[in-house]
């Protein structure tokens, strides 16, 4: 099963992609996309007509499971769809490792750069955390705008997954220093580990 495409890949499929720095400035991501009201639209600037297929496909996504909470994307009774692939009777006990990593200022990046140059930019920090990640064993899951969350024990399990997950997150915080940006790159990063 594929991963989420990105907020911006989804408003290009949508016909808005000239709404994705727009997005990206107002930290619109997966986990507040279906709290979006038309007021927030109107807010935002965006047109009647855009802010009518905008709802309309919202509307159409409040039907998939919400993966915005780690707490609920990981119980057993809402895994992610690319975990859970058995039928209802069957189940299957994993301990994974969950990493949620997360460019710290983004909007001020989409404020002052080219919206060509942000895409530069959160491309060359995508590859470097999926870099880090790859190195240690661990599968992004989803690319959130400026985020990204990654699993570790999943699809395949090691003895020391949340180990790998920290030593990930380290590479990621030192990788990223080297991209070239009006300033320091920096993130924000969060570890947890369970049973799903």
């Amino acid at each position: 099963m594929t991963d989420l495409p990105s907020i911006g890949a989804w408003l290009r499929e949508l016909g808005l992609g000239e709404h994705e720095a727009l997005f990206a400035e107002n930290h619109i991501d997966w986990d507040v996309l279906g709290e979006l009201r038309p007021q927030d639209l109107r807010d935002m600037g965006l047109p009647l007509g855009h802010q009518k297929r905008l709802l309309r496909a919202i509307a159409a996504l409040d039907a998939t499971p919400d993966l915005s909470a780690t707490n609920e994307a990981l119980s057993p009774q809402r895994l992610p769809p690319e975990l859970d692939r058995h039928e209802p009777s069957d189940g299957e006990r994993r301990h994974i490792t969950v990493m949620f990593c997360d460019l710290v200022g983004a909007t001020a990046f989409s404020e002052q750069l080219d919206p060509e140059d942000l895409r530069t930019l959160m491309q060359a920090y995508q590859k470097a955390c999926g870099g880090a990640v790859e190195r240690y064993g661990g599968h992004v899951a989803q690319y959130l705008g400026d985020g990204l969350m990654v699993y570790f024990g999943w699809p395949q399990a090691h003895e020391d997954d949340a180990e790998r997950a920290v030593r990930s997150g380290r590479d990621i915080i030192n990788t990223i220093k080297s991209i070239a940006a009006p300033r320091p790159l920096q993130v924000h990063i969060g570890i947890a580990s369970g049973t799903v």
